[in-house]
């Protein structure tokens, strides 16, 4: 007999949630997680930290930009320390709160690192060095990711950061440098700007945020413009070289071009956000019958089963988009089958969120994507110049944009790019789950006055004009 019937590895938010809904069903599981407490990268290293310190960025921001409108603050003493402390508490209440629902469901906890022995073995190593072997009748594989630096850039200088150590907050750099100009790399740049930083973000690529729609990343640049010392596009950090005065950064590319190039600049400390891996080694799948791709996802179906008949995988380490939402979801599918329920992970829109300032949202199809599969789409997009919520704000340099079908009207993808984003994509993302309609969503009363009417506005434009934005027909 086996020692339990599901073990769950890795108790991120694709592992716990997975552990959670098995108990629900009356499996008995257990939950094998190497951290301290539960909650994986995105409650410790990742989403919530991260969001908690963009809140405080925020704030700070909006106390600068009230002076326009006549209320005034004094500049911002930030107590480090304090502000630390903060942010682990609320990370701290989340972890013993995922442990207290451990308890609740009858989910056994485990603190040890996992290692395939076999498809129905780990060995199971504890924080103090002691081992022991559990057997299983099925494993849902979920550890998640971990942060890639390329080779080049790989320095033993505690000055290079990866994200875990920027979200330590060990200090407030004058000059700091991030390479990468995805998500990770702008919330953490906006964050220590606030802070007061001098931050300069350098992307390899032409724009921030490849592959997203550039309309959607365009009022972003332009408020980062400002926010930031600077911002190189199609531009490469070459080499990091530690110093008694810095960091010394090797950049490579189209600009500054009266610096020569390449040319040098010194940083206090460096930012490396090209982003993740799966975290697929290490840990004996070797010893099962997993399949990986060439980036190292392991290969599942839409189950998420593998092909070693017990064993699934979820989350990251079961392929992008990388998102703690698809791993809770991709969680229930799993579980869901193992039950023996009709469920399949086939979504057709996928929310994405840049928590930056303003903030950046889409989901479903793109245009950039449409292009590249030269699909027709119609797209609308809703200055939110014209909306009263925002005006309200003074916030007017977003906008909502709908994507559908030109013969049937369905909406295929939605992009937000404005404070509250994060928020608003969630319409969108149900009105395509739903098959909605264009008509559908502009005759949903939305209340006034609020961001949310945008979404309206910009289906009403699909179907001729909005009423707060005229365009001639064609």
């Amino acid at each position: 007999m086996p020692d339990t019937t599901l073990v769950v590895l890795g108790g991120g938010p694709g592992g716990y949630p997975a552990a959670f809904a098995a108990a629900d069903y009356g499996i008995d599981v257990t939950l094998v997680d190497d951290g301290v407490k539960p909650g994986g990268v995105c409650l410790h290293r990742g989403c919530i930290p991260s969001k908690a310190l963009l809140h405080a960025a925020r704030l700070i921001n909006e106390a600068s930009e009230a002076a326009e409108w006549g209320i005034s603050f004094k500049s911002p003493e930030i107590d480090i320390e304090k502000l630390r402390g903060w942010k682990d508490a609320v990370v701290g209440q989340l972890t013993g709160g995922i442990e207290g629902l451990c308890k609740s469901r009858g989910v056994k906890l485990i603190k040890a690192r996992g290692h395939f022995i076999d498809s129905q073995t780990l060995e199971l190593k504890s924080p103090e060095g002691e081992r022991k072997r559990l057997t299983f009748e099925t494993c849902i594989i979920a550890t998640g990711s971990l942060p890639a630096i390329p080779g080049p850039l790989k320095v033993d200088d505690e000055r290079v950061m990866d994200s875990t150590g920027a979200l330590e907050l060990p200090d407030v750099p004058g000059r700091l440098l991030v390479v990468g100009g995805g998500y990770i790399g702008l919330e953490m740049g906006t964050v220590y700007a606030a802070l007061g930083s001098d931050v300069t973000v350098v992307e390899m690529t032409p724009g921030l945020l490849p592959g997203v729609d550039r309309d959607l990343v365009n009022p972003l640049k332009r408020r980062l413009d400002e926010q930031f010392e600077a911002i190189y596009l199609n531009t490469k950090v070459e080499k990091l070289t530690p110093g008694k005065d810095g960091i010394q950064a090797e950049l490579s590319g189209e600009e500054p071009r009266d610096l020569g190039n390449p040319w040098v600049l010194t940083f206090d400390r460096v930012l490396i956000a090209v982003g993740r891996r799966p975290n697929s080694s290490g840990f004996g799948l070797e010893n099962t019958k997993v399949e990986l791709d060439d980036r190292g996802f392991i290969n599942v179906d839409e189950k998420r089963r593998t092909s070693d008949p017990h064993l699934l995988a979820i989350g990251d380490v079961a392929g992008e988009p990388m998102l703690a939402h698809k791993a809770t979801h991709e969680a229930k599918v799993a579980v869901g089958a193992l039950a023996g329920e009709p469920t399949a992970f086939d979504p057709y829109a996928i929310p994405a969120v840049v928590f930056t300032d303003p903030e950046l949202a889409w989901c479903g199809l793109t245009e950039t994507e449409a292009k590249a599969e030269g699909r027709k789409v119609e797209a609308f997009r809703f200055p939110w110049a014209a909306s009263g919520r925002a005006q309200t704000l003074g916030r007017t340099e977003g906008l909502t944009k709908l994507i559908a079908d030109p013969e049937t009207e369905r909406l295929l993808g939605m992009g937000v790019v404005g404070p509250g984003a994060g928020e608003l994509i969630a319409e969108g993302v149900l009105a395509i789950e739903m098959g909605a309609r264009a008509r559908d969503v502009a005759e949903t009363i939305h209340a006034h006055p609020t961001l949310s009417e945008t979404i309206m506005e910009a289906a009403e434009g699909l179907l001729g004009h909005a009423t707060h934005v005229y365009r001639k027909k064609r």
